[in-house]
């Protein structure tokens, strides 16, 4: 707390800052998500009707959020969808680069943190981000390689970068880029629920 209390300037300080720099949250439903990774790009049509909400695709690249429900409704809709739709091609793209390098995982995850684009349990279960969707495709092959690394080294040892770099050497700008990815990824995707509008 004497601690808290010392610096208390500097904490408000880094805040403001902090709340000047960050992005607004951009208004649900969006027209269009444009996922990068996997080159798509679905328009997002608000449909209505009856019924729990969906999200569903009604033609190429159309996704209708269909049924009756508020905004957050609508939001889980659209979250489920992606969840399922990550899970569906990143899965391809997981098994084809693990086949291809010759590392093998156990099962695949799909989430959405804040905070987090991947990690490997030592079981050999690997999870993603949901967001990785809005990076461009080397990106989300360097987030692959990485994972896959870690089911032989759990660790960010020498061996492990080495290991990254016989399958992507190239790493360390890509690595660069996906820190700064967040900014690539719809505010939406990663609002609290009270900051919908």
């Amino acid at each position: 707390l004497a601690f808290l209390q010392r610096h208390r300037d500097w904490i408000d300080q880094r805040r403001q800052q902090a709340q000047r720099n960050a992005r607004p949250v951009e208004p649900f439903p969006p027209q269009q998500l444009k996922l990068s990774a996997i080159g798509q790009q679905w328009r997002v049509h608000l449909a209505g009707g009856r019924g729990a909400v969906r999200a569903q695709p009604v033609s190429d690249g159309m996704l209708a959020i269909c049924g009756s429900g508020d905004v957050p409704a609508q939001r889980d809709a659209l979250l489920r969808w992606l969840y399922a739709h990550a899970h569906v091609e990143l899965g391809l793209r997981l098994t084809h680069l693990a086949g291809e390098t010759e590392y093998q995982f156990a099962r695949l995850q799909i989430r959405r943190q804040r905070s987090r684009w991947g990690s490997c349990s030592t079981r050999g279960t690997i999870s993603l981000n949901c967001a990785l969707l809005f990076q461009r495709p080397e990106v989300l092959r360097y987030l692959l390689v990485h994972e896959l690394v870690h089911t032989r080294h759990m660790n960010h040892s020498r061996r492990y970068w080495a290991a990254v770099a016989q399958v992507e050497p190239d790493y360390l700008q890509l690595d660069r880029e996906l820190v700064a990815g967040w900014t690539r990824v719809p505010t939406w995707l990663l609002a609290l629920p009270g900051e919908l509008k």
